[in-house]
């Protein structure tokens, strides 16, 4: 085995790429190609393969996209296969070289089939990117490539859950590119279905909308600028909706231990004093023992529109499954194991509709909550109100019975 043939097919794709330039080629690019090869040559250096196979990885790697710039790109692999054949015999390759080489070629066609550590390894290559920050980027590029080679416009709704579908199956076969871009790969997916929720929340909200009378503007294509004020829109409202019931809920619990407060100090204050007058003039056990009671019972109101609730937290897989119950709410998942909870989790990502139900059943139990509350407070209010008055009537009338 030549030790050079791996510079010579370097060379060689190099020069192909220069002598067949292809504009539409916008992300099967030359630095694609590279790229490819390190990821190879440094997965081959973890795993140490044997010197054969290290260099029929990288010969494989160099020619594995280059059917893009020769042949129609739904058989790449077979023009590159054919193309790097030719090469390695002008080269004087070994067949068993030439072997190695084409199926490792072979293993990279969708859906991949890689049977040895080495075929292995250059799928994982040429994937990647998948866990990459700039995943988005190449997306992008990629999707362009395609309309361009096609001649067909693809639109951003079908290309996105191509994405999603592929991300959700795709795994990698080494442990090191698992180790290395699992997370990052599940980040890039999570992004793209947070991004098909909000698309799939403005479309309901467009088709809950009257019909435009013909002539309307609303009969024009909404432009990307309108697509995205919508997409902020919908974000806004759950956001600010939340955040609105939280604060009204502070409210409530200001108020309410305003009214513990005063009540509780008002109380200890008659207690300590009272006493010793009702010995003195006994009428005033009535207005006395009206002002306590209203106290008590405001201080109860009070305390009763603080007082948490925790439901029983045993959210289970089936509810799930079933769409029910809200795992966005601690008081429903906090007897749930972590795991459990983790799939949970993931089961909400994935299903967009089952996500915003979750939202819209999060600010809806928190309205009860905050009802519950205000109902407490305005009769806590309205006893103390009725009380104080009636309290202070009365003393005010014993005290000119009694010329006290």
């Amino acid at each position: 085995m030549n030790p050079s043939l791996t510079d010579r097919a370097e060379t060689y794709v190099v020069r192909f790429f220069d002598e067949h330039p292809n504009p539409a080629l916008v992300y099967h690019t030359l630095a694609h190609t590279r790229e490819v090869v390190d990821v190879a040559d440094q997965l081959a250096r973890h795993y140490a393969l044997p010197e054969t196979d290290w260099q029929a990885l990288l010969t494989a790697a160099w020619f594995h996209d280059v059917g893009y710039l020769a042949g129609p790109p739904d058989a790449h692999e077979e023009t590159g296969l054919a193309l790097a054949t030719a090469f390695l015999e002008n080269a004087g390759a070994t067949p068993d070289y030439t072997d190695r080489v084409q199926r490792a070629i072979r293993a990279t066609k969708m859906p991949q089939s890689p049977t040895t550590l080495a075929e292995q390894i250059l799928c994982d290559a040429d994937l990647f990117h998948l866990g990459a920050a700039d995943y988005n980027d190449r997306q992008k590029r990629l999707r362009d490539e395609l309309e361009q080679l096609t001649g067909k416009s693809l639109k951003g709704s079908t290309w996105r859950q191509k994405n999603i579908d592929f991300l959700q199956h795709h795994q990698y076969f080494t442990d090191y590119a698992r180790s290395r871009q699992a997370d990052g790969r599940a980040r890039n997916l999570r992004r793209l279905l947070d991004r098909e929720a909000e698309q799939k929340a403005i479309r309901r909200l467009n088709q809950q909308q009257p019909a435009a009378e013909p002539g309307d503007h609303k009969d024009r294509p909404k432009t990307k600028e309108q697509e995205k004020r919508a997409e902020r829109g919908v974000e806004t409202m759950f956001r600010t909706t939340s955040a609105n019931h939280l604060h009204l809920s502070e409210i409530a619990d200001s108020k309410a231990n305003i009214l513990i407060s005063v009540n509780s100090i008002m109380v200890s204050v008659l207690v300590s004093i009272l006493p010793r007058r009702i010995e003195e003039n006994p009428a005033l056990i009535i207005p006395t023992a009206l002002f306590l009671i209203s106290a008590l019972l405001t201080i109860v109101s009070a305390i009763l529109a603080t007082r948490p609730n925790v439901n029983h937290g045993s959210l289970t897989r089936k509810d799930v499954q079933q769409r029910k119950g809200n795992p966005l709410f601690f008081g429903n998942f906090y007897q749930m194991s972590r795991s459990d909870y983790e799939w949970t989790m993931g089961e909400l990502m994935q299903d967009s509709d089952y996500l915003y139900k979750a939202m819209t059943r999060d600010i809806y139990n928190l309205g009860q909550v905050l009802a519950k509350k205000y109902r407490l407070l305005r009769i806590a209010y309205t006893v103390f109100m009725l009380g104080f008055v009636l309290s202070t009537l009365a003393f005010l009338v014993v005290f000119v019975i009694t010329g006290n």
